[in-house]
């Protein structure tokens, strides 16, 4: 047997019986950073699962946490990140794994595609260098048999005339090509779970749905984990499962993607869906914005986080937190007293229209929202 291989027998097992629970299994995860001012919760106590062969959608603004939430999960974090919490892949807890031993679960357990191909992608080296690396490391595969799986797999994510894109250099590509070939690389040793964070920054629309359809491509022909990042609900509307939305480090509101969609409980989810734009909008239709920032993570706001900016908040809301509260249908969470689509939501808005004003300050005198 090889070192490489007596090592990994060593550091652990990954249990691969499809009927033994759920590929990723995440519990009270909780990610700070210490700073100046004093310790910022960037992630504070989300719990999710992903089943093999689904796709999650993680989306909330930038500053939500979503980024740091996946690093968190692979273990790629800076030095000075305080973690808690427990990450379970394959019935394995990884939370606690150093370096050395997750770089035998990256790549061939757990991948990610990350947002901008230009620094993910080491610009000296050649294409087919980045994509054989792991290959070469977890595979054992090298020269005319790495080469020949190069080519499969810039084949596989549409890359036109792979041969010659494997002596080429990232900057010789096209953005939507050197996402691909990112893709390419995170694929390239069959991992169980990939981990999509926002794949589509800076790249054009039709870019963006080609990117978005490869993914989810590849994701059902392999039966792979997904978790797609994103700051768009429009984004992973067609192409998850289930959707957790995030906001100030916590998940908010988590559904099925039909449920979510047709049975919005959160506000903040609801306010999000709204500045969606909608193909039915007249020309120049002003977009309905959320009102004020993103809360300050080293000193947030006592009660709900998001009472600041919502337009059902009541006294309650800036007194308590809500806690993740179960909706009717099985697996809606919710966050929120006065949740959307019930008659204690609709009696808070009304109330708020109706007074110009939130009990957070938040003016409703220009708003024309439906109750």
């Amino acid at each position: 047997m090889s070192p490489k291989k007596r090592r990994r027998r060593e550091i652990g097992h990954f249990d691969d019986d499809p009927g033994a629970g759920p590929l990723l299994q995440v519990e009270n995860l909780q990610t700070h950073f210490p700073t100046p001012r004093g310790v910022a919760r960037v992630v504070d106590g989300v719990s999710f699962t992903v089943e093999r062969g689904r796709t999650l959608g993680i989306v909330g603004e930038s500053g939500s946490g979503k980024t740091i939430l996946s690093r968190s999960i692979i273990n790629l974090l800076p030095k000075n990140a305080i973690r808690d919490g427990s990450v379970k892949l394959m019935g394995r807890e990884i939370s606690g794994l150093s370096d050395r031993d997750m770089r035998d679960v990256w790549g061939t357990e757990m991948a990610m595609v990350f947002q901008d191909p230009m620094t993910s992608l080491n610009p000296v080296k050649k294409v087919g260098v980045q994509i054989t690396e792991g290959l070469k490391y977890h595979l054992g595969d090298k020269g005319k048999v790495a080469e020949e799986t190069a080519v499969a797999l810039l084949r596989s994510v549409r890359i036109p005339e792979p041969e010659r894109r494997l002596k080429e250099y990232p900057h010789q590509l096209s953005g939507g090509m050197r996402q691909r070939v990112s893709i390419a690389v995170a694929l390239a040793c069959g991992p169980r779970l990939l981990i999509a964070d926002e794949p589509t920054t800076a790249l054009d629309v039709t870019v963006q749905a080609q990117i978005l359809d490869l993914l989810k491509n590849q994701q059902q022909d392999r039966f792979m984990a997904m978790m797609l990042i994103t700051h768009d609900l429009g984004v992973v509307a067609g192409r998850t499962d289930e959707i957790a939305v995030m906001y100030a480090g916590r998940i908010v509101e988590k559904a099925p993607t039909k449920v979510l969609f047709t049975d919005v409980k959160m506000p903040y989810t609801e306010a999000l869906l709204r500045s969606i734009p909608k193909i039915e909008h007249r020309s120049h239709t002003r977009l309905l914005a959320i009102s004020g920032r993103p809360p300050d993570l080293v000193q947030p706001p006592v009660g709900c986080k998001f009472a600041p900016r919502c337009l059902y908040a009541q006294d309650r809301c800036r007194e308590e937190e809500p806690p993740l509260m179960e909706a009717d249908t099985a697996g809606h969470l919710y966050r929120c007293w006065y949740p959307v689509g019930t008659p204690e939501g609709k009696a808070a808005l009304e109330k708020n229209l109706r007074e110009n004003e939130t009990a957070a300050g938040v003016d409703t005198s220009a708003l024309q929202v439906s109750v």
